[in-house]
């Protein structure tokens, strides 16, 4: 059976499959090598691809596209209301999902977005059935990387509604990677992909040796991408229009032409530095002309273009590299044409930059790749193609005040191990409790709890004094092992943690999300924190210090200072949550009013030891019959000879 790879985008789709050692792109019924991502219901049939979207602006209404946005999504997700003033079609939300409504054949149809898909990855059946001539029911179709469970569910839903058997949901930069790793010049290198597509933008880095893909880090934007600077250029041209002509255009039918327009200018753009824009009849038998510069249009989108930037330097930061490690830059996706793309891309990286696949069909290439790899092919060029995983979520450990210590940060390899060190919180404490959890809030409370145990026998000491050694060990097949062991004993204990027992995927695109939304509110909870933990010790410092040199000390201040630092550690319990500054003023405050007790303490100690020093040389003086310390070092030197 003959198995193929989709790339299921947001405008376009693409299908290729490995056939006589090559890949080879799927044509459709036009001889185009992509066909859009377009369905359209009328009174009397449903168009897919070609056919839908050149009768898009006679029928906005009920032509839907870019549901790549809405799958696996819920109705009131942020990214979802962010597109739905974009679509001509009409959404609404059913227990919580977003509904596509349409009128076919004269009655009102619902579907979700999976259906929709559903009925493109069909045509893309039938279009790949009929130009290799045999039935079709295997297919790898791809997803962003930062799409979540429920966004990659859903889309293997839409494609078993179609008739496929879905053999794996796989990563578009992985695929796309997968694509340019046939390329021998690329082995031992290390890549990144930049896929900038219709709908969604991904950064990738994998490390390319011998055959195995190893995926350094990946980070992305699922609301970004070529749809998004149409949509710019469609705003343009509304705002334009109402300054010549003092009319607002909101119907859809115009709204769809300028649309059609605007995706036309930006085309254009890629390889003229000026653009004409003539809109027959927009509104009113009115025609919208104008011209659109690429300076102008980069102008418009600078913020958006800015924004790929950001994904970049987080994958850089997650796999530990410079951009100067970078060997290679693989354009991904159809928007990578835009000029000021690539101009950021090749100044960023100093030319190191390619796209000689087609960056539309990279992705599909990819796909058929592996494709081809799981449905049992085993030609000499893919038979040892090997990909390594990633770690999704940092694991680690809570400390003092609910803070996350992460051992294992987000986008390490696996398997791996590695070992930090803990230590007690409290005197003369004999068992701690180990608490593992993964996430990336800088609090455990925001994170998700995946196991507890204890270690026993610790040495009673002085806080801070033991130490104890975790160890997180993720090996090949993803199951977490951690152990405690403490140094002094060598007493250890631990746990395995299953998958089964680990987030789905659909609650790590959240917590992601969520570290972005609450990543300033993080920051200062853990200055917070820090602030806290600083009077703390402080405090614990100087009770400690009061407590051993209480004979140095007058009554008078001893007392003070024990009844001091109980108020101290009072004032503490009953202000948990105050600010960073009121923690920074008390510490302030504290070392003022202690300040001359603790002086004058320094200052006997150092008196004292100074004495003990002198007395202690005149005692070797005397014992050597020498007469000064430097005697009594010559005598030890000749005797040592």
């Amino acid at each position: 059976m003959v198995a193929i790879g989709i790339d299921l985008g947001t405008t376009t789709t693409c299908a290729a499959v490995w056939r006589d050692g090559s890949v080879e792109i799927i044509p459709n019924e036009h001889g185009n090598r992509t066909t859009p991502s377009y369905v359209a219901f009328t009174e009397t049939q449903a168009l897919v691809g070609e056919s839908a979207f050149h009768q898009a602006s006679l029928n906005p209404r009920n032509t839907v596209f870019a549901t790549k946005r809405l799958i696996g999504r819920r109705y009131d997700d942020i990214g979802v209301q962010m597109h739905l003033r974009h679509f001509p079609f009409k959404v609404s939300n059913v227990n919580g999902k977003p509904i596509i409504s349409v009128e076919y054949k004269n009655q009102v149809k619902q579907f979700t977005s999976e259906e929709i898909s559903s009925f493109i990855l069909f045509r893309v059946k039938e279009i790949a059935e009929s130009y290799l001539g045999v039935k079709i029911s295997k297919a790898v179709i791809t997803v962003p990387a930062y799409f979540n469970d429920s966004q990659r569910q859903a889309t293997k839903n839409a494609g078993v509604i179609a008739g496929f058997q879905v053999l794996r949901v796989t990563n578009e930069p992985t695929a796309a990677a997968l694509a340019y790793g046939l390329d021998k010049n690329l082995q031992g290198q290390n890549i990144m992909v930049y896929d900038l597509g219709g709908g969604t933008f991904d950064v990738s880095i994998l490390s390319i040796k011998d055959g195995v893909f190893e995926v350094k880090a990946t980070a992305g934007n699922t609301n970004l991408g070529g749809e998004d600077f149409d949509n710019r250029l469609v705003a343009y041209f509304i705002e334009d229009f109402r300054k010549k002509y003092n009319i607002n255009i909101t119907n859809h039918k115009s709204v769809r032409r300028l649309k059609c327009a605007a995706e036309r200018t930006k085309k254009f753009l890629t390889s003229a530095s000026e653009a004409s824009v003539l809109v027959d009849s927009v509104y009113d038998g009115i025609d919208y002309t104008g011209k659109i510069s690429r300076t102008l249009f980069e102008e418009l989108c600078s913020d958006l273009f800015n924004d790929t930037l950001k994904p970049i330097q987080q994958a850089l930061t997650d796999a530990r590299l410079d951009k100067s490690d970078i060997n290679k830059v693989i354009l991904v996706g159809g928007s990578t044409r835009i000029p000021k793309v690539q101009r950021m891309l090749y100044d960023l990286f100093e030319g190191r930059v390619t796209a000689s696949l087609n960056p539309d069909e990279a992705v599909a290439h990819g796909a058929a790749i592996q494709a081809a790899i799981l449905s049992g092919e085993r030609h000499e060029k893919i038979q040892d193609l090997l990909l390594i995983d990633v770690v999704p979520l940092s694991l680690g450990v809570e400390t003092s005040r609910g803070v996350m210590y992460k051992i294992v940060e987000r986008n390490t390899s696996i398997p791996c191990r590695l070992t930090k060190d803990l230590t007690t919180l409290d005197d003369y404490q004999n068992t701690m409790t180990i608490e593992i959890f993964e996430g990336e809030r800088s609090l455990t409370k925001d994170n998700n709890l995946l196991g507890v145990f204890d270690l026993r026998g610790i040495p009673p000491a002085p806080r801070g004094v033991a130490k104890v050694d975790i160890t997180f060990d993720i090996d090949a097949n993803g199951i977490l092992s951690v152990t405690a062991e403490d140094r002094s004993t060598g007493h250890k204990n631990g746990i395995i943690i299953k998958n089964e027992n680990r987030l789905s995927q659909q609650e790590i695109g959240k917590m992601i999300a969520d570290a972005e939304l609450f990543r300033e509110e993080d920051r200062e909870n853990k200055r917070k924190l820090e602030s806290r933990n600083q009077l703390e010790t402080y405090i614990f410092n100087i009770k400690n210090t009061v407590k051993e040199n209480k004979g140095n000390l007058t009554e008078e201040d001893a007392v003070f200072m024990e009844k001091e630092s109980q108020l101290a550690m009072a004032w503490l319990d009953d202000n948990p949550d105050c600010l960073r500054e009121e923690f920074e003023r008390k510490l302030t405050e504290l070392m003022r009013r202690w300040s001359v007790i603790m002086k004058k303490l320094s200052d006997m100690l150092k008196h004292r030891a100074k004495r003990q020093r002198s007395e202690t040389y005149q005692k070797e003086i005397n014992e050597h019959g020498a007469t000064t310390i430097e005697e009594v070092h010559e005598h030890e030197f000749e005797a040592t000879i």
